[in-house]
């Protein structure tokens, strides 16, 4: 039964999935650990050690298990996790006890665990990226055609599309998702290197042989999937690893932030918005109301991921010669949040990019207002192809756009521009239907949709086909 009465991570509680969640327990770093010294055990055997059978076979058996309780009261008796699960995982393989983690360090385990966890992390990480990034292509070429008002500085400025916004949120996600690639195939293991990364007691055990340590060191981080291992660590690999993976993820909450302010301001404008379920309520006080709540969610989860990247950063230069210890209860707390929120961030945009609404007459007619100003260049080659004079029209335009914009600015009255053009005998031949089509100053935003999808949304994605259709059901 869950206890409410103890502190627990609202990323696992209300934010972040299952199988992110899962990643990270107990559970599953530890289990990890024991198949670490399986391997580690099944290599030196091959190598020659004198390891049996036997002791392999009730190693293997005992992956799961694990006695929690047990390991808690080592712990306290010895004040360091490590022996607490070789004197634990010994209890439960009593023929393995003595040669569980022989000729190894803590960060054998501990720093290949992790690396281990990152990087299956990641993989996970990719997937939702991939998805989210399908959804979005699948927005931007629905309303590829769809003008919309663009805005620079938040003031208004040239049409674009719906779709073709959606491209610019689509592409920042396309980058992030390169990224997290690179680092899945760049990630390297640790290995099998020793308490100072000389791996001396490792050339202790096989009597000088160089040859069998170095084919140690591969053998083990090839039972675990790895191509690339440390080409030199400390007792630990170099934290400018985890720096990396962690600022990595924060490419994805930079991106997720910008999505979401955007949508927060076209929801404001009554635009866009994100899915509202029917018995939401917006406010407890203005039952009226229809917050972005989701994707407030999303800038506020970002800014904490943002703000971990300091920390590994920070964890990274702090380190001492060989290593020290301070970098430990940081990484703990920093490497699993990250992910976590990640995962979170994820979990929430694909549900709202599959669910956005748009208000197409509001859209319309925010473009009404704004597009007169827009299409007065237009009016003016019309006039002049006509036979008008070009400098006399231009002064034209320009004093019934500046009293069109008094009328609106002082008395909150609608944009009447193209009503006085429409007036003035000077404009008498102007066809002002064509010149007032908004598809027209668009430019090739449908086109450069249908480009961009064709060009770097597909082959982006290629590698995903099949596992792009993910459907997200938040907690909250």
């Amino acid at each position: 039964m869950k206890n409410h009465n103890i502190y627990s991570s609202p990323l696992v509680e209300r934010n972040a999935s299952k199988e992110m969640s899962e990643l990270f327990s107990n559970q599953k770093k530890f289990s990890t650990w024991r198949r670490l010294w399986l391997e580690l055990a099944k290599a030196e055997k091959k190598l020659g050690l004198k390891i049996s059978s036997a002791q392999i076979s009730q190693m293997a058996k005992h992956l799961d298990n694990i006695k929690f309780d047990k390991a808690a009261e080592y712990e306290k008796k010895f004040r360091h996790d490590v022996m607490a699960h070789i004197h634990t995982f010994g209890d439960a393989a009593p023929k393995a006890a003595p040669i569980i983690h022989l000729g190894a360090t803590s960060c054998y385990v501990g720093d290949n665990a992790d690396l281990i966890i990152m990087r299956n992390a990641m993989q996970i990480i990719a997937g939702k990226t991939a998805c989210l990034v399908n959804s979005l292509a699948g927005f931007a070429k629905k309303y590829r055609n769809l003008p919309t008002l663009g805005f620079t500085h938040f003031q208004p400025a040239q049409l674009t599309t719906v779709g073709k916004r959606a491209t610019l949120w689509c592409n920042d996600f396309v980058s992030d998702l390169s990224e997290i690639e690179y680092r899945i195939e760049n990630i390297p293991f640790r290995g099998v290197k020793g308490t100072t990364g000389t791996q001396a007691s490792f050339l202790e055990l096989f009597g000088g042989s160089h040859n069998k340590v170095k084919h140690l060191d591969k053998m083990v981080a090839k039972a675990f999937g790895f191509d690339k291992v440390c080409a030199v660590t400390g007792q630990t690999y170099s934290r400018k690893i985890d720096s990396l993976v962690i600022n990595t993820l924060v490419q994805i909450a930079l991106s997720a932030h910008k999505l979401c302010n955007d949508i927060r301001l076209l929801a404001n404008l009554k635009e866009v918005e994100e899915p509202f379920e029917k018995s939401q309520i917006g406010s407890s006080a203005m039952a009226y109301k229809r917050n972005p709540m989701r994707c407030e969610r999303v800038t506020a989860l970002s800014r904490f991921l943002i703000s971990l990247s300091s920390s590994s950063q920070m964890t990274a230069a702090e380190q001492w010669l060989e290593r020290t210890l301070d970098d430990s209860a940081n990484r703990r707390i920093v490497i699993p949040e990250a992910f976590l929120a990640a995962d979170g961030i994820l979990e929430i945009l694909i549900n709202v990019t599959s669910g956005l609404v748009v208000y197409p007459k509001v859209i319309a007619a925010r473009i009404e207002a704004e597009l007169p100003f827009m299409a007065t260049e237009n009016i003016l080659m019309a006039a002049v192809k006509a036979g008008g004079n070009r400098q006399k029209l231009h002064e034209k335009i320009r004093v019934h756009s500046q009293a069109a914009a008094g009328q609106i600015k002082k008395f909150g009255k609608p944009n009447d521009l193209i009503e006085r053009l429409k007036n003035d005998a000077a404009f008498a031949k102007v066809d002002f239907k064509k010149v007032l089509n908004a598809g027209d100053y668009v430019g090739r935003a449908p086109q450069q949709v249908d480009e961009f999808i064709k060009e770097v949304v597909s082959p982006t994605l290629k590698k995903y086909r099949g596992k792009l259709n993910k459907k997200t059901v938040l907690k909250v």
